[in-house]
């Protein structure tokens, strides 16, 4: 398994507890998911996280 998929299955499993709590504990997990999704992906390689965080030069 790459990072990206453990990075969604770890996402995925820290919602479990907020999965009980109906349509909005869904909608956490998935938010949740695709936050661990986008980590693994970053380790991966795939997607450059820093680009989103870096300032644009302005000036």
């Amino acid at each position: 398994m790459n990072s990206t998929v453990v990075g969604l299955i770890a996402g995925l499993l820290l919602a479990i507890a907020v999965i009980l709590g109906g349509f909005s504990g869904f909608v956490f997990a998935v938010l949740l998911g695709g936050f661990g999704m986008a980590i693994g992906a970053h380790r991966d390689g795939h997607v450059d996280l820093g680009a989103l965080l870096r300032s644009r030069g302005r000036g």
